[in-house]
């Protein structure tokens, strides 16, 4: 059993990408389902922000607000990542009609999106700080929480909504997904404190919950490139610009946090991406192939992890060989 779970934390991308493809399919080819389908539709709708929720909240109850601390590189990225997605919006609001379009919004979708809740364990094996990550992960947090529902419907308009309203539906969904698991945490800490020590103890669940959201994030990313009459130049497209923005926020969150000693944890503060969230948020208040961003995202951001921990270890062995 040990060893099977290894394998699967070892290729848990790898493994949840594939289920989430395979599961599709075969979901779609068995006939006798075909009358679930509108259900299965909004379970899913339901389910997703649900693990969402439940993963941030987990996260958020190993927090000490006493070893939260403020830092300048905090600022910049914040700076970066709420002005590059705001300055790309405005580009959209007056250019309605550009043939870039979905291109664009998936970078506001990369951009914008909050650091990864698995982003202190990298950052811990890399050796940078885990409380310095973990107050940037909440900065960002209430940023995108503000940012979103304030721009996306000028950006992308709902037909059957005014402006108002619209802005009002998406912080609906929004702000209790990104901010309620910190209040919560928070709250329960101060009045609760051994229920929510015991709670933090099953950070291992969130590991699981993880996985199941990236096989349904990735079956609904599927289902839209299946489904979509966008052209392939444009799905190559929101690839390519997923990859330039992970390598673009990586680059200047380790060339920013350089600047204060903390290269390590500000590049993958600005790097590492919450991805399931940017595939819901895609597809939610966007365009549902924009969903492919996210799910490429993961594999780049992923990838980029990779290389990291290799060059780590490597110097830590060469290091302790001579």
């Amino acid at each position: 059993m040990n060893a099977i779970l290894r394998f699967l934390k070892d290729w848990i991308l790898i493994v949840a990408i594939l289920a989430g493809v395979a599961g599709y399919f075969i979901y779609v080819s068995i006939p006798a389902l075909a009358p679930t389908h509108a259900f299965a539709d909004k379970a899913v709708g339901i389910i997703q922000p649900v693990l969402i929720f439940a993963m941030l909240f987990l996260t958020f109850t190993r927090i000490d607000p006493r070893h939260l601390r403020f830092r300048p590189w905090h600022l910049w990225l914040l700076l970066f990542q709420g002005g590059i997605f705001t300055a790309i919006g405005c580009v959209l609001i007056a250019l309605p009609h550009s043939p870039l379009r979905i291109i664009l919004e998936g970078a506001m979708i990369c951009l914008i999106c909050p650091t990864a809740t698995a982003g202190a364990v990298i950052t811990r094996k890399l050796g940078g700080d885990v409380g310095n990550i973990t107050t940037y992960t909440i900065m960002i947090n209430v940023t995108a929480a503000v940012l979103i529902p304030v721009l996306v419907p000028f950006v992308h308009p709902n037909p059957a909504l005014n402006v108002w309203h619209a802005g009002l539906l998406i912080m609906s969904k929004v702000f209790p997904l990104l901010l309620m698991p910190l209040v919560l945490a928070m709250v329960m800490r101060k009045f609760w404190p051994k229920l929510t020590s015991r709670i933090a103890e099953f950070q291992e669940l969130s590991f699981y919950m993880w996985a199941v959201a990236l096989a349904l994030a990735t079956a609904v990313t599927t289902r839209s490139i299946v489904h979509t009459h966008v052209p392939v130049s444009v799905q190559l497209g929101l690839v390519a610009v997923s990859l330039i923005c992970c390598a673009l926020q990586f680059w200047l969150g380790r060339k920013i946090g350089g600047l204060y000693g903390e290269k390590i944890t500000a590049g993958q503060s600005c790097g590492q991406k919450n991805t399931v969230l940017a595939i819901w948020v895609g597809y939610t208040f966007f365009t549902p192939i924009t969903s492919i961003v996210g799910g490429f995202y993961s594999i780049w951001h992923n990838l980029i992890n990779s290389y990291q921990l290799y060059r780590h270890k490597k110097t830590h062995r060469d290091f302790n060989g001579h």
